[in-house]
């Protein structure tokens, strides 16, 4: 599952910060605690018998603090005044770094074990080894209380975890040999700290101070957002070294001494962005940011747990799915050298759960006739009931219709013609109310009237129809029947006039009805059937006289 993971030698660049942040230390290779001086402020009742037994590891002891102090009475101490104890004479004591947050599986290399993943509770110990994967993050917290973030991507290997005199100095010192961390260094009032991050190009070293730190095959770069950094390659050349103030970084190229520091861009605006999202997949968009040609997006707990994390070529990112709850949205553009700049961060909620049922009549935008509208939807296995609303308008201020108890999945109701939105939300058993679904509107028509015929007027061989006039765009479809019940339909047409002209038909009796079809070509009803009857030719009265002539 995890590839292995060990150890190994760094030809480094060098990136040291000093307690004091005003001074830069020469070089990296000798080792820093070792080097500095950890300033004791005295307690009442100290001696340095009794600081000798508590803090220093033989052979130091209390005549070695009297020299370099300069105390004439070794048992008489002045309250509130400063002793110098070199960290080199500290007790030391080994330290573990507490796993707190875990996303995805995490691969944890311990020594010659195989290969596990790490859970949060976990205990870290010098040398071993993480790797996490594209979709994998965790978050250590170390004795000092300072915190790392193990961004997806990332193997590293913990170097070293120390502590000095009952946990006074810490040295925690860390391998990255691909990927990114982010790091939260506490200030430590009155002590020295060593907290370093080696790359195959860069190591971090400071106190009090929060950046970032990222190692790639062409070299590696560095953010400072708090404190002071100071980068060196190593080397007594000129220009090895370089001092990098919070909001600024540099890039470091393998083989070569690190770039001059360059100004961070400064963080987007999400001014806009809703404190509220009801839907899965998660979308961000925010306005592009001047210089930027990424950017790095981020979805974490409130406590700080990196949950998502992407790299976008546009001000946008999208996320498949995330579980309800609290959350921050964390944004950073990146330059064109690849540095990535100061966050802009804002809180939200997700709510999409129980999801609300698919709407499944009327359809969008449809047109209902008559004086009552059935409103139906799907069902949801998640919902015990669901909450239906119904509006004169879109921002549902004054709903028409609100239930919040209904079980079925379908409801009928009376409504005046006019135009509506409606949406449907899902409850469960428990009482969690889910988001409402997109509404949706329609329209309420009234049924088209059925046109009313006029007398048929017989002229010569024809026939005239006529109705009344109705709404532009009404189409009028007439039939003929020789019965009744119109099962021997004769003629059939339609006509976009409030009248028609047929042929007339032999002489015999006919029925006749006429319906409208409006514009959105609903059909309505057919009116009033009307019968008509054509009569014989009188000419037929005469054709016996006509026979009898022509037999003369």
């Amino acid at each position: 599952m995890y590839s292995s993971l060990t150890p190994h030698s760094f030809l480094g660049l060098a990136l040291i910060a000093s307690s004091s942040l005003g001074t830069l230390h020469p070089a990296l290779a000798a080792e820093p605690p070792a080097s500095g001086d950890w300033n004791y402020r005295v307690a009442p009742g100290d001696t340095l018998i009794g600081l000798q037994q508590r803090f220093l590891q033989p052979p130091a002891d209390w005549r070695g603090l009297q020299r370099l102090n300069r105390v004439a009475n070794p048992r008489r101490l002045m309250p509130g005044s400063s002793l110098r104890m070199p960290v080199a004479w500290l007790r030391q004591d080994a330290t573990v770094a507490e796993v707190v947050h875990v996303q995805g599986q995490v691969g944890l290399q311990r020594g010659q074990a195989p290969a596990s993943a790490v859970a949060v509770g976990d205990k870290l110990l010098t040398g071993d080894a993480l790797q996490a994967p594209a979709e994998g993050s965790l978050t250590l917290r170390f004795a000092d209380g300072s915190r790392l973030l193990v961004r997806p991507q990332t193997r590293m290997v913990l170097e070293r975890l120390m502590a000095y005199g009952q946990s006074e100095v810490h040295d925690t010192r860390l391998q990255l040999q691909q990927g990114s961390l982010d790091s939260q260094v506490l200030p430590r009032a009155g002590g020295l700290r060593s907290y370093q991050i080696r790359t195959p190009t860069v190591t971090l070293g400071v106190r009090g101070t929060d950046f970032r730190a990222q190692a790639d095959a062409q070299g590696a770069s560095l953010e400072v957002l708090e404190g002071r950094v100071a980068a060196s390659d190593g080397s007594a050349k000129p220009g090895a070294e370089r001092l990098v103030e919070a909001g600024y970084g540099l890039r470091a190229q393998a083989g070569q001494a690190p770039g001059m520091p360059a100004k961070l861009l400064p963080a987007p605006s999400l001014q806009g962005l809703p404190a509220l999202l009801e839907r899965v997949p998660l979308r961000f968009a925010w306005p592009a940011l001047s210089g930027a040609t990424a950017y790095r997006a981020q979805v974490t707990e409130p406590e700080g747990g990196l949950l998502l994390d992407g790299r976008f070529d546009t001000p946008a990112a999208r996320w498949a799915d995330l579980p309800d709850g609290h959350y921050r949205l964390r944004v950073r553009g990146i330059d064109a050298i690849g540095l990535e700049g100061l966050d802009a961060g804002q809180p939200f909620r997700l709510k999409a759960r129980p999801e609300p049922p698919f709407i499944s009549q009327p359809a969008a935008n449809a047109k209902v006739y008559g004086d009552s509208a059935t409103l139906a939807w799907t069902r949801s296995t998640a919902a015990a009931r669901y909450h239906l609303q119904l509006s004169d308008s879109g921002d549902f201020g004054k709903p028409r219709l609100d239930l919040t108890d209904l079980t079925a999945t379908e409801h009928r109701l009376a409504l005046p013609p006019g135009s509506y939105h409606w949406r449907v939300a899902s409850i469960r058993a428990d009482g969690d109310h889910g988001p409402f679904g997109d509404a949706q509107a329609f329209t309420q028509k009234p049924v088209p009237p059925s046109p009313a015929l006029q007398a048929p007027q017989i002229s010569g061989d024809n026939l005239l129809l006529r109705w009344q006039a109705q709404e532009p765009g009404t189409r009028f479809e007439f039939q003929l029947a020789g019965d009744a019940e119109f099962k021997q339909v004769l003629q059939q047409q339609s006509s976009a006039e409030h009248q028609i002209t047929l042929a007339k038909p032999p002489a015999g009796i006919y029925f006749l009805r006429v319906r409208s079809i409006d514009a959105d070509g609903f059909v309505g009803p057919f009116g009033g059937t009307q019968q008509i009857e054509i009569p014989r030719s009188p000419w037929w009265l005469a054709a016996p006289l006509l026979l009898l002539l022509l037999a003369l």
